[in-house]
């Protein structure tokens, strides 16, 4: 009897340490440090393709450089279940829908960014910070 006790004891423990060890890779996902929240970026484009899918959506835009070159870039920011609680729908977000987005810029100076706020050319407001409780 003793034995067995010990045995469920031990088996606790392993778990518990297991699930302890295991869930360090999905805090660092949750990262951001990648973006350098310190500085904003605003540009000017049109919506190349809305990946409205877990666990983090993706907006990409197309933007005109000055040379007359296209850049397209991504905008990251939260779950489709955030969205919706922001009221941003992948119908708002059409390709060739024209907008103006702002986000923070990533450190490493890649075209991507952390979607902060987004207007489109009806002067609509699209905030997925407002789908977050806590950030």
């Amino acid at each position: 009897m003793k034995s067995l006790k010990i045995r469920t004891i031990n088996n606790l423990l392993l778990c518990f340490g297991l699930s302890t060890v295991l869930s360090w890779p999905v805090s660092a996902h949750h990262s951001d440090k990648m973006f350098n929240l310190g500085a904003v970026i605003t540009m000017d484009g049109v919506v190349k393709e809305f990946q409205y899918t877990n666990p983090h959506a993706w907006l990409i835009v197309d933007v005109v450089n000055d040379d007359g070159t296209v850049t397209s870039w991504g905008f990251e920011t939260g779950a489709p279940s955030s969205l919706m609680r922001a009221d941003i729908r992948p119908t708002d977000l059409l390709p060739g829908t024209r907008i103006t987005i702002s986000g923070h810029p990533m450190r490493d100076g890649r075209p991507a960014a952390e979607w902060t706020t987004a207007v489109l050319e009806d002067g609509k407001m699209l905030n997925p910070g407002l789908g977050f409780r806590v950030r």
